[in-house]
């Protein structure tokens, strides 16, 4: 009983939510459009011919807020290059690649070279998020590992000037967290999104500016 009280909550909470009418109207796939929108502009960090990765990218509301802000060319088209990664399928959105599979594998990242064709990314962002158990302390190794894997990646194919932007909870493991952005990156900020619902412990962290690139 309890599980569907809470249940009919959230659905009631989504059904009311500002930010999902609004995602509705202006036709983003997600509400989560608003939290990547309102740091993009407190921060400037999409301009136009960068290249970008947006890792964990389904259902694709960041891709399409990208998209659109590098839109503008005559006749349609972007001035840059989006790239998204995700082992779920999405539904295509115009000029973005989509490479389907895990970021780790050799497949994947043979497509994504040849996206890249010799280029490093200027941002890579990640709103991507482990299954919650419940279980705080085996929460907190899930996300860790998968922030982990998206400052790896970085360091890897973007640019030593790039910066990176991922989804972590504050909570149990978040100041190891912080810390190891810390180690990695010379300018560390933390984000709350007013987008972010008031209950959500979820909270971004941008970092600028490698300090150990591969």
């Amino acid at each position: 009983m309890a599980k569907n009280k809470l249940n009919k909550n959230w659905l009631h909470d989504h059904i009311n939510d500002p930010y999902v009418k609004l995602a509705q109207k202006e036709g983003y796939r997600a509400r989560a459009v608003y939290k990547l929108k309102e740091i993009d502009e407190s921060e400037k960090l999409i301009k136009a011919d960068q290249v970008i990765v947006d890792l964990g990218c389904t259902p694709g509301s960041w891709s399409q807020y990208v998209r659109n802000k590098l839109a503008g060319l005559a006749g349609g088209g972007i001035r840059g290059t989006i790239i998204g990664l995700d082992m779920l399928p999405m539904e295509p959105i115009a000029d973005v690649h989509f490479i389907q599979g895990d970021f780790r594998e050799q497949r994947v990242l043979r497509q994504l070279e040849v996206l890249l064709d010799g280029r490093k990314v200027d941002l890579v962002l990640s709103d991507m998020a482990p299954n919650l158990s419940g279980i705080a302390v085996a929460d907190a190794a899930r996300m860790e590992h998968i922030i982990d894997l998206a400052i790896e990646f970085s360091q890897i194919h973007m640019k030593p000037s790039g910066a990176l932007l991922v989804k972590c909870f504050n909570g149990s493991g978040y100041s190891q967290i912080v810390e190891k952005f810390r180690q990695e990156f010379k300018i560390v900020t933390q984000k709350k999104p007013k987008a972010s619902r008031d209950k959500s412990s979820e909270i971004f962290l941008l970092g600028k500016a490698l300090k150990n690139p591969l």
